[in-house]
């Protein structure tokens, strides 16, 4: 019966006419120092296009990249509460897969539908269009907060000891820097910046990595899922967020295999809700440009999307 309410909630969500609700309950935010506003990104630009393929067209789209967990070593694991309290209260896409191997492709995946031939997790300078570049264009503004970055336009290969984070900071998990064309712009990597600059209406769209202590690289799932409980609240407790955002929580790989979990977490997804359908960081991406009404890139053509998860949208 889940499965069938599902495909008609994707059926109906192909249907025009679908909208983001205004507001939605409350969810507490901590009592974490307040965020201040990134220079240079102007939230709330709009565009032209309507969202594609049964998506809704959200406002604010918040993605946190965690590492290096397989499926079953996060959903059900009692060393994270946290993450699995979400996914009790909104979705979890339970056939979702990472595309590479090691960390680096699949993080350029990601933001650009390609693993840009890298198979390893080098500095690598790369001519390609990404997702920042579509979101420009569109007149939607971007962010990237990565957690023990030391400078915005810093192209190291890692660092510590930064003012968010004793880190360490790593360039392999921050794939937007990767890309000439922001690299070498110094307005455009402007928009990365650590995490003291975090606000959740900064911008359109929010890439966000912690450290490699926080994210579960170097850290426990423990320690992980207690970083998550301290900072997933300041989007959840946001206006932003509550006013049409959207949060996808994926890792980027699994030791010795693929299959790693996609949290789903938006007020128009049901509690608890889980989904079966075949996915990938290609889909994830693909939702992302559909919900901003964006062209596809690369791969991400051939992928699916999440609208699944958005049933009476």
């Amino acid at each position: 019966m889940r499965r069938l309410g599902v495909l008609v909630a994707s059926l109906l969500l192909a249907m025009p006419g679908c909208a983001i609700p205004s507001s939605s309950t409350p969810v507490p935010a901590t009592s974490l120092p307040a965020p201040t506003l990134i220079g240079g990104a102007s939230p709330g630009s709009s565009i032209s296009a309507g969202p594609l393929g049964g998506m809704p067209a959200f406002s604010h789209v918040y993605l946190i990249v965690l590492e290096n967990r397989s499926y079953s070593a996060v959903v059900g694991n009692s060393d994270a509460p946290y993450l699995n309290s979400l996914i009790a209260s909104y979705g979890l896409a339970t056939n979702y897969h990472a595309v590479g191997s090691p960390s680096e492709p699949n993080y350029l995946a990601l933001v650009s539908g390609s693993t840009q031939g890298i198979s390893d997790d080098g500095s690598h300078d790369i001519s390609a269009p990404n997702l920042a570049d579509q979101l420009e264009s569109a007149g939607r503004t971007w962010a990237a907060f990565e957690q023990g970055l030391p400078s915005p336009c810093f192209t190291g290969g890692s660092s510590t000891g930064g003012t968010d984070s004793a880190g360490p900071y790593v360039r392999k998990h921050n794939p937007l820097i990767s890309f000439t064309s922001i690299s070498r712009n110094p307005g455009r990597c402007a928009h990365i910046t650590d995490f003291t600059t975090f606000d959740p209406a900064a911008a359109d769209f929010e890439l966000i990595v912690p450290d490699e202590s926080n994210d579960m690289h170097n850290g426990t799932t423990a320690q992980g899922d207690a970083f998550m409980s301290g900072f997933v609240p300041r989007i959840l407790g946001s206006e932003a967020w509550h006013q049409g955002g959207v949060l996808f929580i994926a890792w980027d790989e699994a030791a010795g295999g693929d299959h790693v979990p996609l949290i789903v977490v938006s007020p128009l997804t049901p509690a608890g809700m889980q989904s079966d359908v075949q996915h990938d960081h290609y889909s994830l991406l693909r939702s992302i440009e559909d919900s901003f009404g964006l062209p596809c890139l690369a791969s991400a053509c051939d992928a699916n999307n999440l609208a699944e998860f958005f049933p009476g949208s």
